[in-house]
């Protein structure tokens, strides 16, 4: 009878285990400005997750940096996150939670967060150093084989902020760049990327500089981008 009721644990442990979902970690702290869009993309997320079989939590507590918690996460979320956001401490469990084969998906203003912390900017693959006005401006989606970007035109006309990059990592696969002939304010030439991905430190990251506006998360087309970023963090599907 034990060895029944053993048996019966596992086989009950096994199938929870392959239809157990993926989790990820919405992180909405901010130190610096703050996007008022945070609070519309959060519940698009976790509407998100819904639809596709993943669950979401959300925090602006970065005390939830700890080893013991982060290993519950698929990937991270850093929306628009600001400023010095993460204690040495937390950066490290941070640290630990990547090399252990963690996902990163860093949204607009996550370029503009711990600049004092090298790892992550190698980590996130840039640094924000300014932005003229909002505007409409031509995106060249210069690879459409993967997950975030295959359902997008070679061209895409997009109102948002356009960030301009005091650094840019040279190990980025770049997924989009901005045509800055067509918009004013852009000062990082013909090599500007907007979004990319890449492996790093034994973890994935991928990041997308569009989702300034409030309108971003009620787009499809911008909502299906974000999506196959988060997929890819999840899992490394490309």
């Amino acid at each position: 009878m034990k060895k029944l009721l053993a048996i019966c644990l596992l086989i009950g442990a096994a199938i929870t285990q392959v239809f157990a979902k993926d989790k990820v970690l919405i992180f909405c702290k901010t130190a610096g400005f703050h996007h008022n869009s945070i609070a519309v993309g959060v519940p698009a997320i976790m509407k998100l997750g819904k639809e596709n079989n993943f669950d979401v939590d959300s925090t602006t507590n970065a005390e939830k940096f700890t080893a013991e918690n982060l290993k519950q996460y698929a990937a991270v979320i850093f929306l628009s996150t600001t400023g010095d956001v993460l204690n040495d401490t937390q950066q490290t469990a941070f640290e630990q939670y990547i090399k252990a084969g963690g996902g990163f998906v860093g949204v607009h203003a996550a370029t503009d967060t711990e600049y004092d912390w090298p790892w992550y900017g190698k980590l996130v693959g840039a640094y924000f150093k300014s932005h003229p006005k909002q505007q409409e401006a031509t995106l060249q989606v210069v690879d459409r084989n993967f997950i975030a970007t295959k359902h997008l035109p070679a061209l895409w006309k997009r109102w948002d902020e356009w960030y301009n990059y005091k650094w840019i990592g040279d190990d980025l696969h770049v997924l989009i760049k901005i045509d800055e002939k067509s918009y004013t304010g852009g000062e990082n030439g013909d090599n500007h990327p907007m979004a990319w991905y890449h492996s790093f430190d034994g973890g994935r990251a991928f990041y997308t500089e569009l989702g300034h506006t409030d309108e971003s998360y009620a787009d499809p087309v911008y909502l299906k981008h974000l999506l196959g970023g988060i997929q890819y963090a999840i899992s490394g599907k490309k």
